[in-house]
């Protein structure tokens, strides 16, 4: 049993309603070719497997914040194009797996972070200068992207072969 499956309270709701909208997004792919996931059925860009891969990214991203705050977070570069597209040589298969990986790290640091603890946010023109975080916040802001983007993406699906997630 991992430490995760022990959770009680508060730490099970974050989890299992993060865990939920993860399972509606990635349920959006299933049964898709490489080639389907990289379609672009809409006017605006967006691709499900870019979706994905978007999705894990900015998770990852967050929790570093979560753990070390702004300067942490700010570590790696962030391809605001390229994050929501297939780049030549990624696979489905390759952007769901990365995206498992990041979830389970995740599931992870919810089992042992302090919700409380807070961090300053990164300075960006979309950020209150001068607020903080913390980890309940982005663990809710976790939650809100995931499900926003699991809502795009259900669009995309129905536009390449009919299938919904829901209804």
């Amino acid at each position: 049993m991992t430490s995760t499956e022990q959770l009680t309270g508060e730490r099970t709701d974050l989890l299992q309603t993060l865990r939920r909208h993860r399972g509606f997004l990635l349920q959006t792919v299933d049964g898709l070719t490489d080639e389907q996931a990289a379609s672009r059925p809409t006017v605006s860009g967006l691709c499900l497997g870019g979706l994905i891969k978007h999705v894990a990214g900015t998770e990852h991203r967050w929790m570093l914040f979560a753990v070390g705050g702004a300067e942490e977070m700010g570590r790696e570069a962030i391809d605001w194009v390229g994050q929501f597209q297939m780049a030549p040589g990624e696979t489905l298969a390759g952007l769901v797996e990365r995206f498992q990986e990041v979830a389970a790290q995740t599931d992870e640091l919810i089992a042992t972070l302090d919700l409380d603890a807070a961090h300053p946010l990164p300075q960006a023109p979309w950020f209150e200068p001068g607020a903080n975080w913390t980890v309940r916040r982005v663990l809710l802001h976790l939650i809100a992207e995931t499900s926003q983007h699991a809502g795009h993406a259900d669009i995309l699906r129905e536009s390449i072969d009919g299938a919904k997630t829901m209804g």
